[in-house]
């Protein structure tokens, strides 16, 4: 479902500044929507506007063909999945009461609702049976925002907000939910805007990056045109020195294979970025890697000449 935002500002009483200042802003159906930009830009209160957490002093907001700023507010958000960071599960509710809050607001049958609740589960890597009937105090971290997903998108809702969803997660389990709940976003087809102040998951995750400064619009761009071609000097200062690095995580392995094999037969699977190739190799003191499919089968060789040359390119663009 498309999101599209006409001249949207918000004014905060007493502040001169518009936190929003006449945003414009088109999000396609089934894309993820990165915000990004300094504290103070206007990200966190343009997605809030959305589902009207906080209204808009001025502006349309439309998701689908519906002005959400003429909608009443409480049915709104049933309808839009909404992800936090610290995810506010309901401490004193067993997961899965949390999964079905939104589905029993809307009046589901209790059967369906329980069969949503362990399709949910499921869904996000969580055994039904061992997890039912536990209480959020009972897991871990990655396990509670699992189960925050889960709840957004028990009513299946076709948009989904997510305010730095994986900021309360420690660095080595985020990589991996990130990883997780982008497939399982783009399986479901959802329209997704997500908050974030790390640049490396703007990058990751985005099919779009939204860049703003003083509650506007700077750049609004895929994450490869971004790293690319900044369109002014606060990008490229925002996006920071190393963008031709940043870019080399956007290209897979299998895209990047030159002919041949490494010569002392080191090797690495195709799911991996180039960057993360480049890590490797670096990390071992090798010169190239055979890159192999998920079966075995040999797919060629990337070498650091070749990565170097990779890099070149995005440092000339």
């Amino acid at each position: 479902m498309t999101i599209r935002l006409e001249k949207v500002t918000k004014l905060f009483p007493g502040v001169a500044r518009p936190a929003v200042d006449a945003l414009d802003l088109t999000i396609e159906s089934g894309q993820v929507c990165v915000l990004i930009g300094p504290s103070g830009c206007g990200k966190t209160t343009t997605m809030r506007m959305v589902n009207r957490l906080i209204e808009p002093t001025s502006g349309r907001i439309f998701v689908g063909d519906r002005d959400v700023t003429q909608a009443d507010p409480v049915a709104l958000r049933r309808h839009i999945g909404y992800v936090i960071q610290q995810i506010g599960l309901f401490p004193h509710m067993t997961i899965a009461q949390n999964v079905a809050t939104v589905p029993k607001l809307l009046g589901w049958e209790p059967a369906r609702i329980k069969a949503r609740i362990a399709e949910m589960l499921d869904l996000v890597g969580l055994d039904p049976g061992q997890f039912l009937d536990r209480y959020p105090r009972h897991l871990s971290g990655g396990q509670r925002q699992r189960v925050g997903v889960a709840r957004a998108l028990a009513a299946d809702p076709p948009v989904m907000l997510m305010d730095e969803p994986f900021g309360a997660v420690d660095p080595i389990v985020r990589g991996r939910l990130q990883e997780e709940f982008l497939a399982i976003l783009k399986r479901l087809n959802k329209t997704v805007i997500l908050v974030t102040h790390d640049i490396d998951e703007a990058i990751r995750m985005g099919d779009v990056v939204a860049i703003l400064k003083d509650g506007r619009l700077v750049q609004y761009d895929t994450p490869d045109r971004l790293l690319a071609a900044p369109a002014n000097d606060f990008v490229a200062d925002f996006i920071g020195a190393d963008r031709a690095l940043r870019r080399l995580s956007l290209v897979r392995a299998t895209e990047a294979v030159e002919p041949g094999e490494a010569a002392d037969g080191f090797a690495l699977p195709g799911t991996l970025s180039v960057r993360e190739v480049l890590s490797a190799l670096l990390a071992e003191g090798r010169d190239a890697a055979t890159i192999r499919s998920e079966d075995g089968a040999t797919l060629g060789q990337i070498t650091l000449a070749g990565i170097r040359a990779r890099s070149a390119e995005t440092t000339l663009s």
